[in-house]
């Protein structure tokens, strides 16, 4: 079969980020037998899904950008989450992808079969595709707390991705349970605005300066002549040098590059907190970064204002009119955040994804989930995932490391499109392999240095991409074919 006689058909899973950038690289090649399946009424994924007070990306907005459609019109160097949708709206628009999008429709079932994908929604249609991409996203299943009692709140209660608008908080005492960046970022945003704000903590989190810079009209117009300034943002020395210190922190415990991001948050801590009392509640007992680093130009300013109490005793129960703690105080409230996180380990679930003679994606799951380079699975052919498991996780830009998965993937559906073979996927084999050394590498990194969090599986090995970032690149430049299954019709 000639390259011009196969038009493949693509099911695009997702319209966040990685979902409208499959869209964009399709239209680009000309394809136009796509759609986009998104559950929700809108675009933009986790930008659509968190609308809380303080919302923001902690990396640069000019980071977080297609490299092929900079925005100069960023308000700050660290841009709040309405901006970010508005930005993957416009992109939507600009790049004539959204009349490919079926809104309000979930995904219940994609199986395998005679050498095509066979997709089932929600309500019951069907669809087939040769070529199926997951663009879920990492965190969009809402993790709520097993707390006892919580049924019981009588005030409201809800989830930090349902945030609810219509309460006039100014008159509330409300209270936050989780302090990763979405708890941080919801208390500074709080703070001396509502009656009383308590913030529950499991365990204190090191807390990462940063600079609240705000980008007047005269910075967006010179970014808007000249496209070098954003670039220079994106890549240059000082990007470079903050990005290069991060990734050998993160890989080796030992490194003097997590020391020196030790000394910095243990000096923001000292030279921020006033109150000793305070300031031990504050202060973790595990080394920076072994969570995922939270950001904050002025957490510890917010948290000092008198109208903030910070809880560190441990829940106890929640009570019909507040939450009970194990010393025996009690925090009478009548809002309840959950800033508890997600189901960092869904990924595609809770779809039911069956490969090639009855393959079940749980079953391979079972442990952890798992992907031959975070992209593609064995006994799964023609399916892709962008931003999947084990791949760059943390403070990186999503944006990037998706642009280079679809390069990946790109090469293999060429694959498919010029006849070469009709199936594509891994070796049992290759992800064995793969996954073998990444856990051996995990093991070393500063994800393994003595704190839980959601990168780690249940045998407590991180699930992440433990080597430098330029071995991610390099890998994704171009297939091992020699690792990969190739199934001619």
């Amino acid at each position: 079969m000639s390259a011009s006689s196969r038009n493949l058909r693509y099911i695009i899973i997702g319209a966040g980020m990685a979902g409208i950038l499959a869209g964009i690289r399709l239209r680009e090649r000309g394809e136009e037998n796509f759609v986009i399946y998104e559950k929700g009424d809108g675009v933009g994924g986790t930008w659509r899904e968190n609308t809380y007070p303080g919302v923001a990306c902690d990396t640069p907005a000019h980071s977080y950008s297609y490299s092929f459609a900079f925005n100069p019109e960023w308000s700050a160097f660290y841009a709040p989450g309405s901006e970010i949708r508005g930005y993957f709206e416009k992109m939507t628009d600009r790049f004539g992808v959204r009349d490919f999008i079926r809104f309000n429709t979930e995904i219940a079932s994609c199986r395998f079969e005679d050498g095509r994908w066979h997709v089932t929604t929600r309500d019951g249609e069907e669809d087939v595709a040769d070529v199926l991409v997951a663009a879920t996203g990492v965190l969009h299943h809402p993790s709520i707390p097993d707390i006892p009692g919580l049924a019981d709140f009588q005030g409201k209660c809800f989830h930090s991705a349902r945030w609810d608008h219509d309460i006039d908080y100014a008159r509330q005492r409300v209270g936050v349970i989780g302090n990763g960046s979405t708890g941080v970022q919801i208390v500074a945003a709080l703070a001396g605005k509502v009656q009383r704000l308590v913030h529950f903590q499991r365990s204190p989190q090191w807390i990462m300066p940063c600079p609240d810079t705000r980008y007047s009209e005269d910075d967006k117009q010179a970014f808007r002549t000249d496209p070098q300034r954003i670039e220079d943002v994106r890549s240059g020395p000082e990007a470079q040098a903050r990005r290069g210190r991060f990734l050998a922190a993160i890989i080796d415990a030992n490194s003097p590059e997590l020391a020196e991001i030790q000394s910095i948050v243990e000096q923001n801590l000292e030279n921020s907190v006033r109150d000793p009392a305070l300031r031990e509640k504050l202060r973790p007992n595990y080394r920076a970064a072994c969570k995922r680093m939270v950001f904050s130009p002025n957490y510890y300013e917010k948290v000092q204002d008198p109208t903030v109490y910070v809880d560190t005793s441990g829940i106890e129960r929640i009570e019909s009119d507040g939450v009970r703690m194990r010393d025996g105080s009690f925090h009478p409230l009548d809002v309840l955040v959950l800033a508890t996180g997600f189901k960092a380990d869904a990924f595609v679930r809770p779809m039911t994804i069956t490969g090639r003679d009855g393959a079940d994606l749980n079953t391979l799951w079972a442990q952890h989930p798992k992907a031959y380079y975070a992209v593609t699975v064995p006994d799964f052919p023609n399916f892709f995932m962008l931003n999947g498991p084990t791949g760059p996780v943390g403070n990186f830009s999503l944006i990037d490391i998706a642009e280079r998965q679809w390069n990946y993937i790109e090469q293999l559906v060429a694959l498919l499109r010029s006849g070469r073979c009709t199936e594509v996927s891994p070796s049992h084999a290759a992800l064995e392999h793969y996954e073998a050394l990444r856990t051996e590498a995990a093991k070393k990194t500063v994800f393994a240095s003595g704190c839980s969090s959601w990168y780690l599986d249940a045998e407590g090995v991180p699930q992440v991409w433990p080597w430098p970032y330029e071995h991610f690149m390099e890998v994704m430049e171009k297939p091992n074919l020699d690792d990969y299954e190739l199934t001619a019709a």
